[in-house]
């Protein structure tokens, strides 16, 4: 995959970053040697390979799920928030 000029706005928007224009050009070649690395993962030959493998063969504990709320630190938190209504975050529509 080519990273060009044309791929990196499609990622600002998706991203909804601003990539400033002196910063423009090292970020294509980061990028590109990133998906170059990425790319070397296709060489490797995974056959005879069972596709749930792990290396460590224990599985993970389960545990009860218990809820917690502390109004307290919900309140602390909100504090900093510029706007929230009953313990809740108050944030602008996103999806159109």
């Amino acid at each position: 995959m080519k990273i060009d000029e044309n791929l990196l706005q499609r990622l600002e928007k998706l991203s909804y970053l601003q990539i400033p224009e002196e910063h423009r050009t090292e970020m294509i070649s980061q990028l590109s040697e990133i998906v170059s690395f990425v790319d070397n993962l296709s060489e490797l030959s995974t056959d005879g390979i069972n596709p749930t493998f792990t290396m460590n063969d224990a599985s993970t504990r389960l545990r009860e799920d218990h809820s917690h709320i502390d109004r307290a630190i919900n309140d602390d938190i909100l504090l900093n928030a510029p706007h929230s209504s009953d313990h809740f975050f108050i944030v602008p529509k996103i999806i159109e």
